[in-house]
């Protein structure tokens, strides 16, 4: 079952695509040419209101990826099968065609954005200090919501960006720091060497990795009496009646490595909506129920992933975590006894609320540890994203080497 823990970090050859400058991946698409949740439709939408998109591409695989330096460089979707074919991520078109910004998160959408920890507490850097953990007085830093990173370097096989931020802590804690960020787009040789398995000719498949790195710009350390920050990488995904996400945890006594999922975040979730056992954790990711859960770095293992059955799509995903490293941001919205207690793996599943909805995605979600920089000392956290399409057939296959069961078991 746990087979994944044998994965070998592949040594990614990259592809970029400037969408103004080449090919059939980057041509602009005609007003109507693609049908809405197509990669072409989220291009051309895209491409409308940013001028400095990157696309990295590989013409004759018909796997892309679109990033906006605007939204800090995050990949905002992606696509196995050309522009024809499925966007993967959940992309905010309403939002991005309003042209105005929201007053406490811009959540334009996007599969791999850059965060950093920790949301709540007596260390967090998303409410001001002394102020109530409340919604009204939540709010994300511009310089991960608003603000563009500066796009470094690109060409046929990658794209890379940086940005310098201060920020302060809810403890008045003063951070001045550098994050790098670099994207790249594996080929098939890469992705049968990162899965463990040579992948059927059959399957469509795209996969991309994000390699964040956070440096201490300051002349003081990071450390637990002053609060220190975390990468934290966020993927947005459409979500279908009937996705399901799953998430391996480590087997053990609950007096040593303590409880396997926390699901209280917004309340008690049903149990329709989770289920545990056997070292899987399966969550109903339908985006008609709000609700998140998370798992603790001792229960974690360095993998989860999603079927949705309607397309035919198991994606998988692969994060940094490091062993023996036990210091988590703790992002509980409240004065804590436990900063450093936080989760390294979290899934959330968006639902209305007061009537109102967010939209219609999911998200899967990896932290790095929190990061105690001395000057100069950086830290770095990567993910990688497989989307696969195909015959259930061969999905299975794919599935049981990662996750230890065929993709119809992955259900609720």
């Amino acid at each position: 079952m746990h087979n994944y823990i044998l994965i070998v970090a592949a040594v990614f050859i990259l592809s970029c695509n400037n969408p103004d400058k080449d090919g059939s991946q980057s041509q602009q698409p005609d007003k109507g040419k693609y049908e809405k949740g197509s990669f072409g439709y989220d291009l051309m939408l895209l491409k409308k209101f940013h001028k400095d998109l990157v696309v990295l591409g590989n013409d004759s695989s018909g796997s892309a990826v679109i990033i906006a330096p605007a939204y800090q460089g995050r990949v905002m979707t992606s696509t196995a099968s050309g522009s024809s074919g499925l966007s993967f991520g959940w992309v905010n078109q309403d939002l991005i065609a309003s042209g105005k910004p929201a007053a406490h998160m811009n959540a334009y959408g996007g599969e791999d954005r850059l965060w950093l920890g920790p949301e709540g507490g007596q260390f967090s850097i998303f409410f001001k200090k002394g102020s109530e953990f409340v919604y009204d007085n939540w709010f994300v830093p511009k310089e991960f919501d608003t603000e563009p990173f500066n796009l470094i370097s690109s060409d046929r096989t990658q794209a890379k960006f940086e940005r310098l931020i201060h920020l302060e802590n809810y403890s008045g804690t003063q951070f001045d720091l550098r994050l790098n960020r670099d994207i790249h787009l594996l080929d098939k040789n890469e992705i049968d060497s990162a899965l463990g398995i040579s992948l059927p000719a059959g399957l469509k498949v795209v996969a991309f990795e994000s390699d964040n790195a956070i440096t201490n710009q300051g002349k003081k350390a990071w450390d637990k009496k002053t609060g220190m920050l975390s990468l934290w990488i966020l993927g947005m995904l459409n979500a279908t009646e009937k996705t399901t996400v799953v998430v391996p945890y480590k087997l053990g006594d609950s007096s040593k490595l303590g409880k396997i999922v926390t699901t209280d975040y917004f309340g008690k979730i049903p149990s329709d909506r989770l289920k545990v056992e056997n070292g899987l954790i399966f969550f109903k990711a339908d985006a008609n129920y709000r609700s998140k859960i998370g798992i603790s770095p001792a229960r974690a293992l360095p993998v989860l992933g999603s079927y949705d059955p309607e397309n035919n799509v198991l994606t998988i995903v692969q994060f940094d975590l490091p062993s023996g490293a036990k210091d988590y941001v703790n992002s509980l919205w409240k004065l804590q006894d436990h900063p450093f207690s936080g989760d390294a793996v979290n899934s959330y599943n968006d639902g209305p609320i007061d009537g109102k909805q967010m939209g219609k995605f999911y998200e899967v979600e990896s932290s790095s540890p929190a990061a105690a920089l001395a000057p100069g000392a950086t830290l770095t956290h990567r993910q990688c994203t497989f989307h696969l399409q195909g015959e259930k057939k061969d999905l299975d296959e794919l599935a049981k080497k990662i996750f230890g069961i065929g993709v119809d078991a992955v259900h609720l």
